[in-house]
């Protein structure tokens, strides 16, 4: 007769692992309200994911291992030049595009390039985006100085510019700059000076509401940049640099904005209505993307080809050790697998 024993050559952890059942099974409780109403899950269609299988894709000219976006965030500081070599050399490995912090220093020195010269770090084969800002934009228009955006782009061999529009930003900011037109007037001159130019508009942390969204979308865009609300907000983070008197007084406007969801659903009303007036046709969505099953769900729900952007999550991890930053995105890459294997958006 066959010897029984407590475990077996093919299961050495069976006992431990019950043991672990047993004492852990009281903790790990989930109630109804606790699930995740945006998927079905759906066990019984593949098998486990092979690492690296999520499917390669174009996106704003060059091609990307996985849906995922890192989101402009810094630069001029000795800080800012290890996070972004950091961040480039995760967008290497993993094959993401990545957008520069606001770039406003190098229009006229030289003295922070090193803290944005990643190209070499980040390779040829994903996206490099420069970023200004609005106002330092309008001002060039005003100082008949444009060619400072193209020697930008050539300096940093940037694949294109974000622009990003911050007037709630500006507005708190105690040295904040003044608009003196419409961001959409300044936008179409940089259009119109630049044909061809590969350009993305984002906010800072609000978002755009639907008529903003409207008139984005009929430019010829590479993409819009969400930033919504949900995420780091910039306008309160100036606030907190102002006076006392100034932050109370300001700080209603903080809490006005849009969440991602709720643009991701007026981008893909607007482009059925628009039908063949749409020209920019694809979106970063971001702004208070907290995980890979965010950025899963929305990303899957938008009609426009489509990315998700994070800022804050990759911050925290790229300021050290490059190995924190590889073993949080190793991780979000693999929860996207297997998200894209049994998770079905309703």
């Amino acid at each position: 007769m066959q010897k029984i024993t407590t475990a077996s050559a093919d299961d050495p952890t069976a006992v431990s692992r019950k043991h672990d059942h047993i004492a852990l099974a009281m903790r790990s409780q989930v109630s109804h309200g606790d699930l995740d109403a945006r998927f079905y899950y759906e066990p019984m269609l593949s098998g486990h994911p092979v690492a690296g299988s999520w499917p390669v894709f174009p996106f704003l000219g060059k091609t990307l291992q996985v849906p995922m976006w890192v989101s402009s965030m810094t630069g001029g500081t000795k800080l800012a030049g290890i996070i972004n070599r950091n961040l480039a050399r995760a967008c290497h490995e993993f094959g993401m595009g990545m957008g520069l912090g606001s770039c406003r220093a190098l229009l006229y020195s030289d003295e922070h390039l090193a803290d944005f010269d990643i190209r070499d770090q980040i390779g040829d084969d994903v996206p490099l985006f420069a970023n200004i800002g609005i106002a330092q934009l309008e001002r060039l228009i005003d100082e008949d100085e444009l060619w400072r955006v193209s020697a930008l782009l050539t300096t940093l061999r940037a694949d294109g510019l974000i622009v990003h529009v911050n007037p709630m930003q500006e507005w708190m900011q105690p040295e904040g700059d003044v608009f003196s037109r419409p961001p959409l007037e300044t936008i179409l001159t940089l259009l119109d000076s630049f044909p061809g130019i590969s350009l993305v508009v984002k906010e800072v942390g609000q978002g755009f509401g639907p008529e903003s969204l409207r008139a984005l979308l009929q430019l010829p865009l590479a993409a819009i940049d969400f930033a919504a609300g949900g995420g780091t907000n910039f306008a309160k983070l100036e606030l907190f640099r102002a006076d006392e008197a100034r932050r109370q007084a300001a700080m209603p406007l903080v809490y006005v904005g849009h969440t991602a969801e709720q643009m991701m659903r007026w981008t893909n009303d607007l482009v059925v209505e628009l039908g063949d007036k749409i020209r920019c046709r694809s979106v970063i969505i971001s702004g208070g993307v907290r995980d890979y099953l965010d950025g899963y769900y929305l990303t899957e729900s938008s009609i426009l080809p489509s990315v998700y952007g994070q800022a804050s999550a990759f911050l925290t991890y790229a300021q050290g050790d490059y190995r924190a930053l590889h073993d949080y995105i190793a991780a979000q890459v693999r929860g996207l697998e297997v998200a894209r294997a049994y998770l079905k958006v309703r």
